[in-house]
């Protein structure tokens, strides 16, 4: 177990390492003031690439920016989700005002309603002017700032596609409201909530609350989680949400598991290659950028499509295999499949034979080739 956590510590120092992290000062003429900045951008981050990256915006950054960025180097590190922008905005000695709502409204008023401009006018388009960033953006806050994200689900275009909340501090009122709106919002909406059995005063009991209000929604529109911990407080909870929480939102992401393989790929209508393609053109429509097919998925469906016998699907694989991934040996070793398949044993012989030239990928090396290879010359 011990090896397992330094293992664990290595990776997400090694990842952090390899992230440029920035510390910038922003002038803000809506605040009047500067505000500092901590800034990750992914691991071998380029300029010049195509790629755009998911924003996430993190209120609090002074003590919640650090725990985010680890969980999304982990988590990025294996695939289960993309690699991100992260954004912290520290509020240590501004929060208060920060957050302020006005006492009859319980809307912002004052210094949070120019903080409130200022996330959305000024900061967002600040970060998509420098970097590479797709809109598909997440808000991730605690306590007062969880509460105060919940104003930006009321415009009439949120700024956000995902809320991230651990133990929102409630304004009056905020319950009812949001009920209201996440009935009628228009577009796909992650929203998770989170609090613990030993949260802060009556905070729980609030949350709970909020939590049975939400949970009958029907709009199939809203995508909603929410977690009570057990043996946590209002402070350690963040630390179980975060995983939590990206992982409702990147659900869809995520390659195919061997839940999905029998749940959904095998009992699908259409070919197994079909399948594949909704699956990614449905993170595009989702996220807002286009995710290179993984090695993973591409096994997958070519198990599928061997299990039904769907030949016109594995060549279809063995082809996208090959656009994908011309210098791997996955474009050879599907290729070979898809003609052993067939029967064309002459045709598979040459492509398991040139795969051994090519680079080995995750779960495909020169043993499996010539494995394949063997096998043919001893079945001629």
């Amino acid at each position: 177990m011990h090896k397992f956590f330094m293992l664990l510590v290595f990776v997400l120092g090694f990842q952090t390492f390899q992230s440029q992290v920035l510390f910038e000062t922003m002038e803000s003429s809506i605040l009047g003031e500067t505000r500092e900045l901590k800034i990750q951008l992914p691991s071998n981050y380029n300029p010049e690439d195509k790629t755009e990256y998911p924003i996430i915006i993190v209120f609090d950054g002074d003590y919640l920016f650090e725990p985010v960025i680890g969980n999304v180097n982990y988590q990025s590190y294996w695939g289960e989700m993309p690699k991100c922008i992260v954004v912290g905005i520290n509020q240590a000695s501004s929060r208060e005002v920060d957050f302020f709502y006005d006492d009859e409204t319980y809307f912002p008023a004052h210094e949070g309603a120019r903080f409130f401009e200022f996330v959305g006018v000024e900061l967002i388009p600040y970060i998509e002017s420098k970097f590479k960033a797709s809109k598909f953006r997440i808000g991730v806050g605690h306590n007062l700032s969880a509460n105060f994200m919940n104003y930006y689900v009321f415009k009439e275009f949120p700024i956000f596609r995902a809320f991230v909340e651990f133990s929102p501090d409630l304004a009056p009122e905020m319950a009812n409201r949001l009920e209201q709106r996440l009935n009628n919002i228009p577009i796909d909406t992650f929203f998770y909530l989170a609090t613990a059995e030993n949260d802060l005063g009556n905070l729980n009991q609030s949350i709970v609350n909020l939590d049975k209000t939400l949970s009958v929604i029907e709009n199939p529109k809203l995508h909603y989680r929410f977690d009570n911990f057990d043996d946590a407080n209002h402070y350690s909870l963040v630390g179980l949400a975060i995983p939590k929480a990206m992982n409702q939102i990147f659900s869809l992401y995520k390659p195919i598991n061997k839940k999905e393989y029998t749940e959904n790929v095998l009992p699908y209508e259409g070919s197994p290659y079909e399948y594949l393609m909704k699956k990614y053109e449905d993170i595009e429509l989702f996220y807002g950028f286009e995710k290179q097919v993984v090695e993973i998925d591409l096994k997958a469906i070519a198990a599928a499509s061997k299990k039904k016998g769907d030949m016109e699907s594995l060549k279809n694989v063995s082809k996208l295999a090959k656009k994908e991934y011309p210098d791997s040996m996955i474009s050879a070793y599907y290729q070979g499949m898809y003609y052993e398949e067939e029967g064309n044993m002459k045709k598979a012989l040459q492509y398991y034979q040139s795969g051994l030239m090519l680079n080995e990928s995750e779960y495909i090396d020169k043993d499996m080739l010539l494995e394949k290879v063997y096998s043919i010359k001893d079945q001629n």
